[in-house]
């Protein structure tokens, strides 16, 4: 797998290329994975910087094991909110999850470093 920096590159450049071609479902993921990945890098508050310093922080550098996890979760979400629509008769808002879950499962599988 690739490392947080690796994959958010990767995955912007395919955001490019989504929002080139308006897929609104991968746009969608994109942007959500690429969020939460940025959330998971934030440091604690209690590391912020005091008064008078640069609002600058280093970010945190995720581990393999981690990016994973981030993206498990994403996947996760996504798979459980379409069961919950489906179990409600929302077919179409369930399925529409399960193509943003398929999405989201191709930077989560082991062969994420690879393009495809």
């Amino acid at each position: 797998m690739l490392s947080a920096v690796e994959m958010k590159a990767r995955m912007r450049g395919d955001l490019l290329g989504a929002l080139k071609a308006k897929r609104a479902d991968e746009i969608a993921v994109l942007r959500s994975l690429l969020a939460a990945i940025d959330n998971a890098e934030a440091p604690p508050i209690d590391t912020a910087p005091a008064f008078g310093t640069s609002a600058e922080v280093e970010r945190l550098l995720l581990t393999e094991a981690q990016l994973r996890e981030v993206l498990r979760r994403e996947m996760e979400e996504r798979e459980q909110a379409a069961e919950e629509l489906a179990r409600l008769g929302q077919g179409d808002h369930a399925d529409a999850l399960l193509r943003q879950a398929e999405i989201a499962a191709r930077y989560f599988t082991p062969d994420a470093g690879t393009t495809g």
